[in-house]
């Protein structure tokens, strides 16, 4: 067997499980937000609640969008990697001109979501966000909330992101990333890494400073990187009492816990832990515009 299809098997396995993972966990994410919001929040002192988990991830998603400049005008918007869509629901609850499409691999979150969306101007389809099937230049912008890490911060999610867009049209992520290259992280730093990883189906997560870059390189500009780890802190915060609280849910109702719902929440313990490493780890904010 040559390297290339060794690679090529290895790709595949990978998509495979992070299907997987995303098909048995994603009804656990009812525990974290009532509105299915599956990413961190964003605190603004004296105007979300800190307490209340929603209000938070509601404000990510209030945050994402305004970044994306919506005016009055007609204005296509895809999520690449919406998961149940949550993100897509409160932008046309908040847009009324907007038309919504999400992408997942997920046929959970592809049933789930839809029914969720029903009687709005959204939908959300079964593909790769690495390789859609849309047409170039169709879309007014995009976002990626906590998605592309799932695919390693590949190179693959821009082009394709960019492919899509029309000239002018904005890319938002919101994503954690490292500070740093994975040889320079101290030990604990790459324990906690490593772990994340592994238990999230994370290829890996890019250097910040690397991924500027990227963009660059692809046909953005504009690129704007807000480091926003002060404000996602607080969401942070609630892990340990999200997994403390699931867990004896879970061991009541049923006595046991699925191995897809064991590896999430490991997954969400070492997110606690890199955040805990301020000198390696933060969450961003990235706008581009393609050019």
């Amino acid at each position: 067997m040559t390297t290339h299809s060794i690679q090529l098997k290895k790709n595949q396995e990978n998509t495979i499980e992070l299907i997987d993972f995303y098909n048995q966990a994603t009804e656990d994410y009812k525990f974290w937000s009532n509105d299915y919001n599956m990413h961190f929040g964003y605190f603004i002192p004296f105007k979300t609640n800190p307490f209340k988990r929603d209000t938070m991830l509601n404000e990510m998603n209030k945050q994402v969008l305004k970044r994306l400049n919506i005016h009055s005008n007609k204005h296509r918007l895809v999520d690449l990697g919406c998961g149940m869509g949550s993100t897509m629901r409160y932008a046309l609850k908040h847009f009324k001109n907007l038309i919504a499409y999400g992408v997942t691999l997920s046929e959970f979150q592809l049933k789930e979501g839809n029914q969720r969306l029903r009687g709005e101007n959204g939908i959300i389809i079964k593909e790769d966000y690495n390789q859609t099937s849309f047409t170039s230049n169709s879309f007014d912008s995009a976002i990626a909330i906590e998605s592309f890490c799932h695919s390693g911060h590949d190179i693959k999610s821009i082009k394709e992101a960019h492919r899509i867009l029309k000239p002018g049209g904005r890319l938002v992520i919101a994503d954690a990333f490292l500070k740093k290259s994975p040889s320079k992280l101290c030990y604990g730093s790459k324990y906690a890494y490593e772990k994340l990883c592994s238990h999230w189906n994370l290829k890996r997560i890019e250097d910040i400073n690397k991924y500027r870059d990227v963009l660059l390189c692809n046909g953005f500009s504009d690129v704007t990187i807000e480091n926003i780890s002060l404000h996602v802190a607080p969401s942070v915060l609630h892990v340990p009492f999200a997994i403390a609280g699931f867990v004896l849910k879970q061991l009541f109702q049923t006595k046991s816990l699925k191995r897809e719902s064991l590896h999430n929440l490991k997954g969400s313990f070492y997110a606690l832990i890199s955040g805990l490493h301020l000198n390696s780890f933060g969450y961003y904010l990235i706008t581009a515009t393609k050019a």
